[in-house]
């Protein structure tokens, strides 16, 4: 249900704007990644102006998305921390019922024949 209502209040006029934009921005543009280069640079790139707009979107979504998971690191190890931690002690309750109820005298004492 809240994926459904974000999607629609974000992502969908986000997606909006961006081919908005796209239309718009259809002319050449020259990217010149040569800071040196004075009258002809060697490095360039021409392309419509929306690929670039569409390429520094997709490159900050992907260094924004990257940040966050080395931030949450900390959170994702407690967690398997954690996971083990219950999966150990788990693992020992059942041992410990195991012997209880194997050493249990009630137990024994309900199978003996009744005098």
């Amino acid at each position: 249900m809240w994926r459904k209502l974000i999607l629609a209040l974000v992502v969908v006029p986000l997606g909006v704007v961006l081919i908005a934009l796209a239309v718009v921005n259809r002319k050449s543009a020259v990217l010149i990644l040569d800071p040196f280069g004075d009258t002809e640079p060697s490095l360039s790139l021409e392309a419509p102006f929306f690929l670039f707009l569409l390429g520094a979107f997709t490159i900050g979504l992907l260094v924004g998305g990257i940040a966050s998971w080395f931030n949450q690191g900390k959170w994702r190890r407690t967690a398997r921390e954690g996971l083990r931690e219950a999966r150990d002690w788990r693992r020992q309750a059942d041992r410990l019922e195991k012997e209880l109820g194997a050493n249990d005298p009630a137990s024994h004492s309900a199978q003996l024949p009744a005098d």
